[in-house]
């Protein structure tokens, strides 16, 4: 059992929860949230709602994470509180949602790689380029090769650095945009609004992922009851302060409109601020950042199937070991297959976002809705120490409903892709049973 001494304090509680959501997706997603914005307030709106829906979200996984404080909570959450098979069927779920977003974030850093090339460049050449970024990684970890915590380290100090450096661009107001406006845009109804908000947020969900990991530190931080809520309160402000200011600087420096239109958009903003050759500096260090994100993803991803495969969830080859580099082969090669699958399949980053949020939906509703459960399980712990969050239920219920407002406007903007999504959950459901049924 851990001391107080070797437990996370306040501040190192923060800078976990401002690393697990700040990632490389604002440096491309802004673009589709305008997008699917009908007017600023739509997309300035979405983005002050995602941060909040983060809120609720990272105070009550922190709270499950508290009361079933076992290594690797959000997989065995559903075992506990659901059935086995929903619990595999979500797993999987959750590491072909890894393997899209690992395949999303690499075509971002193709968009801005191949920006320092001159040329026409394609959906299908971007794809391109990140199925060779996978293989390449993909050989490197089979090699035994792993990344140290100092380069992911300096990852985020590199990520938070261009981040700066975009909100930096504000105090250049000489260089502001002209904002276009038209009555087109500014004649709609209320519906409207609300549908537009559905679908800008699905790009915004994608870039504020990543605080229910906070599931897996409910035990580990000093006086839970108090430190939790304020390292989770202050991490989120943080991440929204950030990512508002980054909106604005794209906001005034590109213009809405023309936001629209792009997708390397930071390249843009540097571009203007910095000249040609700022701008390829920075787009060199974006795409250094990807191929970090992708390495870190094809090493962590498989040691989730190998823990599935070690405990029968999978088959055993999934646990198979190269004897020398002490590499799993198989989960590796199968999780980097998934990747290239899905980038050939879909090509372009918004299918591969609305695949992505829509699986993720599922797991995110089932995994938040078993707080209810667990509160009343775990009653016995109320008063020990523990982190129990307050405004309950109505923060669990706010995203619950969040994720079932995005998950219904994906299936209306993009049907496709939800019933791609429906389709992959109902085939690891089969998959499972034909599975146990033999065992």
């Amino acid at each position: 059992m851990k001391t107080s001494a070797n437990k996370l304090n306040l501040f190192s509680f923060t800078m976990i929860v401002v690393g697990l959501v700040i990632g490389m997706g604002i440096f491309r997603t802004a673009a589709t949230s305008a997008k699917d914005a009908i007017d600023p307030s739509v997309y300035f709106s979405a983005w002050l709602i995602g941060g909040l829906v983060a809120l609720c979200g990272a105070l009550t996984y922190a709270e499950i994470g508290s009361r079933f404080p076992v290594t690797g909570g959000y997989y065995k959450v559903f075992a506990q509180a659901y059935h086995p098979s929903i619990a595999f069927a979500i797993n999987c779920l959750i590491l072909v949602s890894n393997a899209a977003s690992l395949s999303g974030v690499a075509l971002i850093g193709s968009g801005y790689l191949l920006k320092l090339f001159p040329g026409e460049w394609t959906d299908i050449h971007k794809a391109l380029v990140s199925c060779v970024a996978i293989a390449v990684f993909y050989f490197i970890n089979l090699r035994g090769l792993k990344l140290s915590s100092m380069a992911q380290n300096i990852l985020m100090i590199i990520k938070i650095g261009m981040i700066l450096v975009l909100i930096a661009a504000l105090f250049f107001p000489d260089k502001y945009a002209v904002q276009e406006t038209t009555t087109a845009v500014t004649t709609f109804s209320n519906m409207d609004w609300i549908k537009s908000l559905g679908v800008s947020l699905i790009a915004v969900s994608f870039t504020y992922g990543g605080y229910q990991q906070t599931i897996n530190f409910g035990n580990e931080v000093q006086n839970p009851t108090k430190n939790i809520p304020r390292g989770i309160f202050m991490g989120i402000a943080i991440i929204i302060g950030l990512y508002l200011l980054v909106n604005m600087s794209y906001y005034n420096l590109v213009g809405f409109q023309q936001m629209k239109g792009e997708r390397e958009i930071a390249y843009v903003v540097i571009d203007k601020i910095f000249g040609t050759t700022g701008a390829t500096v920075f787009s060199a260090f974006l795409f250094l950042g990807v191929l970090a994100y992708v390495n870190g993803l094809l090493m962590s991803n498989p040691r989730v199937m190998y823990a599935m495969g070690d405990d029968g969830s999978l088959p055993k080859i999934f646990a198979k070991q190269n004897e020398k580099t002490n590499v799993l082969t198989f989960s590796l090669t199968v999780f980097a297959a998934i990747c290239i699958i899905i980038l050939f399949f879909a090509q372009e980053f918004e299918k591969i976002l609305a695949f992505t949020i829509f699986l993720d939906c599922f797991g995110m509703v089932l995994s938040s809705a078993t707080i209810f459960w667990f509160r009343k399980k775990t009653k016995h712990l109320d008063g020990t120490g523990i982190y129990k969050m307050k405004l309950f239920p109505l923060m669990p219920l706010i995203f619950i409903a969040a994720y079932l407002f995005v998950g219904t406007s994906i299936a209306i903007d993009d049907p496709s892709a939800a019933l791609t999504g429906l389709g992959v959950l109902v085939t690891f459901i089969i998959i499972y049973f034909i599975f146990h049924r033999k065992k």
